[in-house]
């Protein structure tokens, strides 16, 4: 299997096949995206079925297709596949020849294991000598999940496991091998198809990645000579413009071009970075959300060390000094204290992609999984991103997977430890985890080499630090009063900036239902005033402690903390937080 000018994967794998140990191959990515093709002087982009058959398999004397919607076909080699057949019913009495191929895929991959073998032993007369001339064989099985999907091996049906061992008696079979017979599975993400198939050592996996910047630049050079309107409708040079679309798969990034062109809108920074952001979210079918914020550090109130470390960090990042950049960070505090707020505004400053994970779990077998795998395969294209995860006790799983979901937290919790932990990553896939309770964060995550710094944050501690805070949320909810005379209000009890923003919110309403009624009211300021008095508390205070200590507990670095929790001793904090833990009788 040789072929000129293949495309990396491609090249990888022919390198696996010319060392003769493997014949069978899982091809899993972007598996429905176009190929690039520059074995010939003419380069052009077509499907991973045509590669296969008419690049990678140019030589091969069969190619055969196989998928539940379409049933089984002979891309190549239509005479000998028929030739067969003929064979088959003359020895077997059946009608394969004069009749539709099957399409159930028991009854397929017996047809399959029966033509592979004829090809490997294949046998000629010449002169009236007979000769064993074997046919080189591939076999290509699209949306190989519908075939032989994940599942527990106690829910095997017949069928499937039939079809799965002979699968594994054609990979282990030298014969094949010998014979030059390939058998490829074509599937989006590994998580499914059988963990059977996909940890035998005679199935090569083999990942087809989104295109990379250079791919990108080359395709929009070709789209530029396809659309000769192109050119004259960007803002944005074709070099820049690359880097921006690193990300989007090649059918995306003719479906961006093809929409400006026939649409006739300018291609400026604006349009690519909302059409990308709409395109690579439906390919993700919303898994992923891209956050953009308008607003810095600067808008951020108070926790000054916090946003030292962190700019410092978004200078690092713009100088690409990577090797000095944490893993991750882990945000803790108590409700409403900014996590996701802090982190945007880091992000708009670093000038990074921000992608935050949405609900990513499934209740179908493998589909969690594949929606992981789909995401990591999407923020690796990216380049340079940061990853946020909110409520991150909640979505990254247990070790141990005892949640009740058939061992699905532990697999959760595996593919992102592996994830977070690849050095490779480092600077390139920059974790943001947030969680007022990282306490039921599993350790392993919030190490040093996942998470390393760990940053708490607290609501206001001081008079003053809870002034400015109030004078920051008017800003935010547009309150019409200067800062300066908010912040000359008396705030009757402890506050964070939830809180704060709520009680803004709703002396609002108290003064716009009164205009809308035409009644008199004092001034604005006098009613806002009256709310503040009327508002009664939490009454979660203990809860709320709670997350504050374990916050303390978790901090990785003294700098970060209020001067009221940097001097406690540790034995005292432990002490503190096994009280509440057994007063609230939390886990």
């Amino acid at each position: 299997m040789t072929a000129p000018k293949l495309v990396p994967w491609a090249e990888e794998m022919a390198e696996v096949f010319r060392a003769g140990t493997v014949g069978q191959f899982i091809l899993h990515g972007n598996v429905f995206d176009l190929v690039a093709d520059a074995s010939s002087d003419v380069l052009r982009y077509m499907s991973l079925r045509d590669y296969l058959s008419e690049v990678l398999f140019a030589q091969y004397d069969c190619v055969l297709c196989y998928n539940r919607g379409s049933g089984l076909r002979a891309i190549k080699g239509r005479k000998e596949f028929a030739r067969f057949l003929k064979m088959l019913d003359d020895w077997s009495q059946t009608n394969y020849s004069s009749s539709t191929l099957p399409r159930d895929p028991a009854q397929v991959f017996d047809l399959l294991d029966r033509f592979v073998r004829y090809c490997s032993r294949r046998t000629i007369m010449e002169d009236g000598v007979s000769r064993e001339v074997p046919l080189r064989v591939a076999v290509v099985v699209e949306f190989a999940g519908f075939v032989v999907p994940q599942t527990d091996v106690a829910r095997l049906d017949g069928g499937t496991s039939e079809i799965l061992i002979r699968m594994f008696d054609q990979a282990s079979d030298p014969t094949l091998l010998s014979a030059q017979s390939i058998g490829v599975l074509v599937v989006e993400n590994l998580a499914d198809i059988s963990r059977l198939l996909v940890e035998n050592p005679y199935f090569a996996k083999i990942h087809i990645p989104l295109p990379g910047e250079d791919d990108v630049a080359r395709h929009l050079c070709f789209l530029a000579e396809r659309y000769p309107e192109f050119r004259g409708l960007c803002d944005v040079p074709l070099e820049a413009m690359s880097h921006r679309l690193v990300g989007l798969s090649t059918v995306n990034q003719h479906n961006l071009v093809a929409r400006a062109v026939q649409n006739g809108h300018r291609i400026t920074d604006v349009f690519l970075a909302r059409v990308k952001k709409e395109l690579i979210e439906k390919e993700c079918f919303g898994l992923l959300e891209f956050i953009e914020s308008g607003t810095t550090l600067d808008a951020v109130a108070g926790m000054e060390a916090a946003k030292a470390w962190l700019r410092d960090d978004a200078t690092l990042i713009r100088n690409g000094q990577r090797r000095s950049l944490p893993m991750g960070y882990l945000m803790t505090g108590r409700i409403g204290t900014g996590k996701t707020f802090l982190a945007t505004c880091w992000a708009a400053e670093v000038g990074v992609p921000f992608v935050a994970f949405k609900n990513f779990r499934d209740r179908w077998v493998g589909a969690t999984e594949g929606n992981l795998e789909k995401i990591f395969n999407v923020l690796h294209s990216l380049g340079q991103v940061i990853v946020f995860v909110d409520e991150a006790d909640q979505m990254t799983g247990k070790r141990g997977g005892g949640d009740g979901e058939g061992g699905l937290g532990g697999r959760i919790y595996a593919m992102l430890a592996r994830e977070m932990s690849e050095p490779s990553n480092r600077g390139r896939i920059i974790w943001i985890f947030a969680t007022s309770r990282p306490d039921l964060l599993e350790v392993d995550l919030k190490r040093p080499g996942r998470l390393d710094v760990h940053i708490p944050l607290f609501a206001p501690q001081t008079e003053e630090e809870r002034r400015v805070l109030f004078a920051a949320m008017g800003r935010k909810v547009d309150f019409p009063l200067p800062a300066e005379e908010l912040s000359t209000l008396s705030l009757p009890f402890d506050m964070g900036g939830n809180e704060m923003e709520a009680l803004m919110v709703r002396a609002l309403r108290r003064y716009d239902l009164a205009c809308a009624a035409g009644a008199s009211l004092p001034s604005l300021r006098d009613v806002l005033q009256q709310v503040l008095a009327a508002y009664r508390p939490s009454p979660h205070s203990q809860h709320l402690e709670y997350m504050d200590l374990i916050a303390v507990n978790e901090c990785t670095d003294s700098q970060f903390l209020p001067p009221n929790f940097r001097d406690i001793a540790p034995a005292d904090l432990d002490e503190r937080i096994d009280r509440l833990r057994r007063e609230l009788r939390l886990s």
